[in-house]
């Protein structure tokens, strides 16, 4: 029997879902979000203990200001008579409260391949892995908090003007933007394969 701390959890994993109707108004102050964030950041795992996950939030006028950019990048590659759909979607972006930027420290995962030559290969990939763990240790956290959150991979085409917009490093490699903000409706229900072509249980 899983004990209740577990069901929470699992009940935490199953209600995330992808919300793309956001508003500015937020049912915590940007002081808790600060907090859940950094709270992550220090505990989620990574390979070695590398650490190689980096973060920058963006609320309010920044946030606005990353669509801004998001837009323009796109703007100039989609011809304008088929705009008006990424329009609307960039729109539904900026009218969120925040943005969550991840990175990972591509000179820390380049330390550890000089220092562990024999698993140079895997420190990419690992340092990835431990990425995708912190997106979805907030994307729980934000979620069981009442907002609602959806992940955007905008990465490498807005890297340059993201890095001199906010100061960010030239070794801090962009994977992902989670767009965050009050919820204006919850979502449809969620279809599944069936578990048995995907779950094998083997020595029981």
């Amino acid at each position: 029997m899983a004990s209740s701390s577990t069901d929470t959890l699992l009940q935490v994993v199953k209600s995330r879902r992808t919300h793309y109707g956001l508003t500015k108004e937020t049912p915590i102050p940007s002081s808790r979000i600060e907090e859940i964030v950094k709270h992550a950041l220090l505990h989620v795992p990574s390979s070695f203990n590398s650490q190689t996950t980096r973060v920058v939030v963006l609320f309010g006028g920044e946030h606005d200001k990353l669509w801004d950019i998001v837009t323009g990048v796109l703007k100039a590659k989609i011809p304008e008579a088929k705009w008006e759909p990424t329009g609307k979607k960039m729109a539904m972006f900026k009218g969120a409260a925040g943005t969550i930027l991840f990175f990972e420290d591509q000179k820390v995962v380049n330390s550890f391949q000089e220092k562990f030559p024999s698993y140079s290969k895997n420190f990419d990939p690992w340092a990835t892995q431990s990425d995708g763990m912190l997106q979805y240790t907030l994307w729980l956290a934000l979620d069981s908090e009442g907002l609602g959150c959806n992940l955007q991979h905008y990465n490498p085409i807005i890297d340059e003007k993201v890095a001199a917009e906010w100061s960010v490093p030239d070794n801090w490699k962009l994977n992902a933007q989670l767009v965050f903000g009050g919820r204006t409706s919850e979502p449809g229900e969620k279809a599944f394969m069936p578990i048995e072509e995907r779950y094998k249980a083997v020595g029981q």
